[in-house]
């Protein structure tokens, strides 16, 4: 990663720490934020798979699935854009299965990483759990808008550091620029 990039991820990320405080403080723009940047994140990964099709996909192994992973996304998000004024218990269950599949990738991905005798799999079975945990919190509390927005918050937050963290960390590979 270059230096320019570095900084853009450290800049990123903490921009997304003080968005998240904001929508904290707010609760109602929390809401309104949190449904627009989880529509705008769905679309603009569903454009981007479609873009990588069109571009090279095509003709490569595997390439058709770019495109219906493309679509999805690109629906999944222009739904998710449709519904900001339906109830609030909808961009829950969004929330709740988000969390519940990223949790299980997590564990599946922690569980082959053990195989192999990886250092990370402990980490990896951890974030997992901590994900499904996250997913049956919001099960519970599925009617509160507040904690829609708590939630959200807290993986916004999970996710700056995670980006400045790796924005920090020295690699190992050497790049030829």
């Amino acid at each position: 990663m270059s230096k320019f990039n570095k900084a853009v991820n450290i800049i990123f990320g903490i921009a997304t720490i003080i968005l998240a405080v904001v929508m904290v403080v707010d609760t109602e723009f929390g809401y309104l934020t949190a449904t627009v940047i989880l529509s705008a994140t769905l679309m603009l990964y569903g454009i981007r798979h479609l873009s990588f099709y069109i571009s090279m996909g095509r003709s490569m192994v595997g390439g058709q699935q770019m495109l219906y992973v493309g679509i999805v996304m690109l629906d999944l998000g222009l739904f998710t854009l449709s519904i900001v004024d339906v109830p609030k218990f909808y961009v829950m269950l969004y929330l709740l299965l988000g969390n519940a599949f990223t949790g299980l990738i997590g564990i599946m991905r922690g569980l082959e990483a053990r195989k192999i005798n990886a250092p990370s799999w402990k980490i990896k079975v951890a974030e997992g759990i901590f994900f499904m945990i996250v997913s049956i919190g919001c099960g519970v509390f599925v009617r509160s808008m507040s904690i829609l927005v708590y939630v959200y918050c807290a993986q916004l937050v999970y996710s700056a550091i995670m980006r400045i963290v790796s924005a920090l960390r020295r690699t190992e590979i050497v790049y030829i620029q």
